[in-house]
């Protein structure tokens, strides 16, 4: 049986942290979780399912500490979690079944299924949602320049077929929070690129980009097909650019 590591970075999940370890710790050979100085019982919970706890800053880009939890994992493979996000046992079974066949496959796609405002999103883009999270140690490493970035495999990579749960938005105001960090990052990468303001640019993000991106979740990807949640999601998706872009003409007029 060939070994694998769990590799999380956490700030302040002290409310998800439980649920995830509890999915991976009885069968995975070690944890290794890197904390962005967490203010609540985060590290006391992670602790409480005997994983290795770094203490570290938390960067903006939260690849970074990420990318630090990889380096610290000892075992062939590694399985690269969020604190909000739970392995089904369908999906245990199918990881212990790749990892211990002969094969040339460097790493893994899987396929997320998100929650959202109370229900499994089912179109949108947001199903099935793949994301590499398994992949054989020193094969794989996040760039930790853009916060929605995929880990980079060296080699050949795969699809598995069972769902990993990811519970990112258990409420909308959860959701809004996220949102707001995710605007100050693009905002932020405007203002790394010195993009220029003006009519053209204003007119790009503040309505063509947010108008493409409504038209394309809610009808190329059928988001309306999950009622409500799917327009909202649409809705938001749409404000990121121009929230983003408002964000960066405020701070550049100081």
């Amino acid at each position: 049986m060939k070994k694998i590591s769990v590799a999380i970075a956490t700030f302040n999940e002290e409310e998800n942290i439980g649920k995830c370890l509890k999915s991976v710790v009885s069968w995975v050979d070690e944890v290794v979780i890197v904390d962005g100085s967490s203010t609540d019982k985060t590290v006391d919970v992670a602790k409480k399912y005997k994983a290795k706890v770094i203490v570290s800053d938390n960067p903006p880009i939260f690849h970074i500490n990420k990318q630090k939890a990889l380096k610290e994992c000892t075992s062939e493979w590694i399985l690269q979690l969020d604190a909000d996000e739970v392995v089904t046992d369908k999906l245990r079974n199918e990881i212990i079944n790749v990892i211990n066949q002969s094969s040339t496959v460097n790493g893994y796609y899987i396929p997320r299924k998100n929650f959202l405002l109370g229900r499994w999103m089912k179109k949108g883009g947001l199903y099935p949602d793949y994301v590499i999270r398994l992949f054989k140690r020193g094969k794989g490493r996040f760039p930790a320049k853009d916060v929605h970035e995929q880990i980079d495999v060296e080699g050949e990579v795969g699809y598995l077929k069972n769902d990993l749960f990811h519970y990112a938005y258990p409420s909308f105001a959860e959701y809004l929070k996220k949102a707001n960090t995710y605007t100050l990052l693009t905002a932020e990468k405007f203002n790394q690129d010195k993009l220029s303001i003006n009519v053209f640019t204003t007119i790009k993000y503040v309505i063509v980009v947010p108008i493409k991106t409504f038209l394309t979740i809610y009808f190329r990807h059928l988001g309306f097909m999950d009622g409500f949640p799917g327009f909202v999601w649409a809705f938001f998706s749409a404000l990121h650019y121009p929230t983003a872009y408002i964000k960066y003409w405020e701070k550049s007029r100081h």
